[in-house]
């Protein structure tokens, strides 16, 4: 299913979504970002019993000590390796999508049954998945199904609301005027989509390059500083995770009041504020006894800036800045970053950290400063705007002056107009 803007009016009466809508959003995010952010999150958890096996196991078989750096590394690994995964996913995902439609424990003994747990969630969205409709925009600008497309629609919004959105799929069908989709090397090459491109790569590399696998991995020795007891810190750091939903659902009813440019912004700027504050309190970690106290609440504070920026933001953006013929291969793309940056963060964090200790922060300080301001002079405001009108914001950046492409654009936008 695909992020749509909001195209409503000021007359227009706000409405809870439809049941067919809600529970449809539910089995993607289960086996979407919810797989993504257990995977994540339960990885710390059996972090020392890990260490232990590895070093366990290698003194058994080769009788002599790991070495630290080598054990550093095959934890690298074990950390980011199902990236790689991911990675394949975003590389055949699109595709699948358009050929086939969008119907796509901590304790040391339990710690290999924590790790595979992530098959319960995937499972439960196979099974539930093909109860729902398809994406009505793949319906009819993909497969010029518009019966199918108008009773899809009916079933995400009712049938007396279903008729706005489906005026604003027949516009972008019509403006696409039979063009096929995209594969994701043909992106590189259209000046049309030039900035959205790298406005993606740019925020996809931002989110994982963020510094919030720092935060999570810094959590247990700040908390073990604040003085909470080695069997409470496992709850504490629960409530880290429940930080992070908790902002993404705020998100949710923020996205369409204060609009994704500010959010975005708003969020890498906090960020950036809060690695300045991390990096001193860590610093100063043992000089005052109140001092490990605004380390924990900078944590907490950095958690929530990301979920309300970058977190929750980034996705919904990649959606609203490509038209339905570049949308999947935009996917493709920003997945394959995405999953990269994060292979490359879990494989070299480890190090940086070894190496910088909390001045680590300072890395991430820069990036989030950068992301800010290139989406500060790049990106326009998605709020309460169709994608034609985004994709019209980005036409002077993508041809600036070249008089003879902003002829063939603005004879284009004509011909779209009647």
């Amino acid at each position: 299913m695909e992020s749509q803007p909001l195209l409503r009016g000021s007359s227009a009466r706000s409405k809870l979504p439809s049941w067919t809508l809600f529970l449809a959003v539910c089995a993607v995010g289960i086996g979407g970002t919810f797989q993504y952010g257990y995977n994540v999150s339960i990885i710390n958890a059996p972090t020392q019993h890990i260490h232990r096996f590895l070093n366990e196991t290698w003194t058994n078989r080769y009788h002599k000590a790991l070495n630290p750096d080598l054990l550093t590394f095959l934890w690298s690994v074990i950390a980011s390796v199902f990236s790689l995964g991911g990675m394949c996913g975003a590389l055949v995902g699109g595709s699948m999508a358009i050929r086939l439609g969008r119907e796509l424990l901590g304790e040391e003994m339990y710690w290999p049954l924590l790790l595979s747990s992530s098959c319960l969630p995937a499972f439960a969205q196979l099974l539930f998945l093909p109860w729902f409709p398809e994406s009505p925009r793949y319906l009819l600008i993909d497969r010029g199904d518009e019966l199918s497309c108008v009773k899809a629609l009916k079933r995400f919004h009712g049938s007396s609301e279903y008729e706005r959105e489906m005026e604003d799929i027949q516009r972008e069908s019509f403006a696409l005027d039979g063009e096929k989709a995209k594969k994701p090397w043909q992106l590189f090459t259209d000046r049309a989509v030039r900035w959205q491109l790298i406005t993606v790569i740019v925020m996809t590399m931002g989110q994982q390059l963020s510094g919030i696998n720092a935060i999570y991995f810094y959590a247990t020795y700040v908390f073990e500083q604040a003085g909470i007891s080695a069997e409470h810190i496992p709850y504490v750091t629960l409530g880290t995770g429940a930080c992070e939903c908790l902002t993404a659902l705020t998100c949710g009813l923020l996205i369409d009041y204060v609009g994704r440019r500010y959010l975005i912004i708003g969020g890498y700027l906090l960020m950036t504020f809060w690695s300045i504050v991390l990096t001193f309190s860590l610093t100063y970690q043992e000089l005052y006894p109140w001092v490990p106290y605004v380390s924990m609440t900078s944590i907490f504070a950095f958690i929530l800036s990301f979920g309300l920026g970058p977190g929750g933001i980034t996705n919904t953006l990649i959606a609203e800045l490509f038209i339905q013929s570049s949308r999947a291969a935009a996917y493709m793309i920003g997945g394959t970053i995405s999953w990269i940056s994060f292979f490359t963060i879990g494989m070299l964090f480890p190090f940086i950290v070894n190496r910088l200790k909390q001045y680590c922060f300072l890395v991430f300080l820069l990036e989030c400063s950068s992301v800010a301001a290139f989406l500060f002079f790049v990106i326009p405001e998605t709020k309460n705007k169709s994608f034609l009108a985004i994709e019209k914001e980005f036409h002077k950046l993508n041809f600036g002056r070249n008089k003879k492409e902003t002829e063939l654009y603005e004879r284009r936008q004509l011909h779209d107009g009647f």
